[in-house]
């Protein structure tokens, strides 16, 4: 990339990272980052969204009882999102008031539709989770919010509003999904927010991700307690079955009764609740647990006795990351389970048909109360609205959420914008339109490339036709001008299912790739080695030793107590950034996930560890920079 090229966008991310830097900073040096921003140089500089429109992960979504055609969708990184013609477009509504992007639940009071409840902190906890920043309301329809507290809640997994009374609110709050929170549990408003009472705690590490409110009662309500936590190597889901499970209350939060006639003894997972309005006393939970006891259950009694009804493996796919139940209003026969895949069951859950949604990887919905055949869905790609019962969905393809791996830039002009979208592939948009007649439309100017969801994917500096892509280990390149790509393994390897200390080379989901910018024929990609390719891919070698800590006790198997989950996110002890200075050739830095900085200067001969003295025992090495002004910085 040319010296130019690079410093304007150097510019423009050092411009995005002002306010984050602004918190470690005293205040004659924050004066002086804000001469800086107010300066000249910047002052001309604005974010435009240049697409494209296809919706990323959603765990979020409500919609306003008598109003059939408005809702909301909560993406993991984008912030909330409204739309008044049933999904035919989107609006986003928290830009500009919410601290975070990432949004666990979403709640639409039914006495005031103006009256809207927002729980950020998405409850499906990849390793790459953002941490929630509390709840916001909003009273005029989510022209406007107000954060109304929980700060410190960490990740809220469900809202619930009395129809009542709009000013009396639950939210169920997961906690901090990387350490014991003291704020887990059920919380409770009966001013809008003003002020709120833990009503159920369990303990610091078992939180509330599910809550389900009886409408023709709302003092009953069933909450689902779930004890998770993560590290970086593993996903911890499950606790002994006298803390975690399903528990009601009839007093509207006063007292709590832990269930467990006819649940499982053993450990219990995540759970989802619901019920049906058209019968309170059929509800129906979703449980992860131990010894194969998992499954759909069902209680004819308002929870007093619960008898497992589905055992069916596909409900309960990753439980950690999917796990939801919801009863359609009307039909207590009639319920839905979001997962991998979409599931509907007419028959009180004993049998269920799979249905097609627009994307995979599911994540719950919001059915009418009055009109069950009209209801919202969300997944990884997006959210999608039926008026008919899932016959048809509104687009995906028009919600700018995505989340993206990484970037890189071409070299042309107008160049080209590349970047790896989760759970859907790479993709490479204009800068700006070839076209003026339609400039502020990203929908179809996109294209895709090689490489899967996580990348990376970056141009060859002396040919954009040439198109290197990556996923986890595995190695493409594209030649745009003749059509052909052609794939290759840096080492044919099984990156699902095994314990990172089996496997020859630790590949994360998320591995650096770097092209060299002394030679564009010159490759690397890094597991917990540095691998160099001289031939733009075709062969690799290893030029480092082990550039991780490699703790032993961090090789483990990913996933419990219950359920193993390993598909290359967990893979600890591997090598997370990795650069080449763009001043002296053979200078390359690489940092790992696991805490180690490591810089050879000569070309990888010799490796020396540069960590840094106050960087704390595992923390992740997110990204290196070299200066391209001055050696050695």
């Amino acid at each position: 990339m040319p010296v130019s090229r690079r410093r304007i966008i150097l510019f423009l991310a050092v411009l995005s990272l002002l306010p984050a830097i602004m918190i470690g900073l005293s205040m004659r040096e924050a004066r002086a980052v804000n001469a800086a921003e107010e300066s000249p140089l910047f002052s001309g500089l604005r974010y435009r969204s240049i697409g494209p429109a296809r919706g990323g992960r959603v765990t979020a979504v409500a919609g306003v009882r008598g109003q059939t055609q408005t809702y909301y969708l909560g993406a993991t990184g984008g912030g909330v999102w409204k739309t008044t013609d049933a999904g035919a477009n989107w609006a986003n509504v928290s830009d500009g008031f919410f601290e975070t992007g990432s949004i666990g639940a979403i709640a639409v009071a039914e006495s005031d539709p103006n009256v809207v409840y927002v729980g950020t902190g998405s409850a499906a906890i990849r390793s790459n989770v953002i941490l929630g920043k509390g709840v916001y309301k909003s009273t005029d329809a989510g022209k406007s919010w107000k954060h109304v507290g929980l700060r410190a809640a960490g990740q809220i997994g469900s809202l619930r509003i009395d129809p009542r009374n709009a000013e009396v609110a639950f939210v169920a709050v997961l906690g901090q999904p990387f350490a014991p929170s003291p704020d887990r549990g059920v919380f409770r408003t009966r001013d809008g927010g003003k002020t709120w009472r833990k009503v159920l705690f369990i303990n610091d590490r078992t939180g509330a991700v599910s809550l389900a409110m009886n409408p023709s009662n709302p003092n009953e309500i069933y909450a689902g307690a779930w004890q998770a936590q993560r590290k970086p190597w593993t996903i911890i889901s499950g606790g002994p079955a006298a803390e975690c499970g399903i528990y009601k209350t009839t007093d509207g939060g006063e007292t709590w009764t832990h269930l467990e006639k006819g649940l499982p003894a053993g450990l219990i997972g995540k759970v989802d609740v619901d019920l049906s309005a058209s019968d309170p006393k059929r509800v129906y939970a979703l449980m992860e647990a131990s010894n194969g006891a998992g499954g759909l259950y069902r209680s004819e009694d308002a929870g007093a006795s619960w008898t497992l009804v589905n055992k069916q493996a596909s409900l309960l796919s990753r439980p950690f990351y999917y796990t939801y139940v919801d009863v359609d209003p009307k039909n207590a026969d009639v319920l839905y389970v979001n997962n991998l895949g979409f599931y509907k069951s007419t028959d009180g859950g004993r049998s269920f048909r799979s249905m097609p949604t627009p994307h995979g990887d599911n994540h719950g919905m919001w059915i009418n109360p009055d009109h069950p055949e009209i209801f919202i869905q969300s997944n990884d790609g997006g959210a999608n609205v039926t008026l008919n019962g899932g016959r048809s969905w509104s687009s995906i393809y028009n919600q700018p959420t995505a989340e993206i791996y990484q970037v890189a830039v071409d070299n042309r002009f107008p160049y080209l914008v590349y970047g790896a979208q989760q759970d859907n592939t790479t993709l490479i948009v204009p800068s700006l339109p070839p076209t003026t007649e339609r400039p502020d439309d990203p929908i179809q100017l996109w294209k895709t490339g090689p490489g899967c969801e996580t990348g990376p994917i970056i141009p060859s500096p002396s040919n954009p036709q040439v198109v290197y892509g990556a996923c986890k280990g595995e190695f493409y390149r594209t030649n745009f001008e003749t059509g052909q790509t052609a794939s290759y393994w840096v080492h044919p390897q099984n990156r699902y299912g095994h314990n990172p200390k089996d496997i020859l080379y630790r590949f994360q989901r998320v591995s650096p790739m770097e092209v060299s910018p002394h030679n564009p024929r010159v490759l690397y990609h890094a597991s917990h080695v540095v691998h160099r390719s001289i031939d733009e891919g075709v062969t690799w070698q290893v030029i480092s030793p082990d550039l991780t800590a490699n703790e032993p006790d961090k090789q483990v198997i990913s996933g419990g107590p219950i359920t193993r989950d390993i598909t290359g996110e967990e893979v600890y002890s591997t090598i997370y950034a990795f650069r080449e200075s763009t001043l002296e050739p053979g200078v390359l830095w690489a940092g790992a996930n696991d805490g180690p900085v490591s810089v050879t200067r000569d070309n990888g001969k010799t490796w020396k560890r540069v960590t840094p003295k106050d960087l704390p025992p595992g923390g992740r090495v997110q990204n290196i920079e070299p200066s391209p002004h001055r050696r050695g910085s």
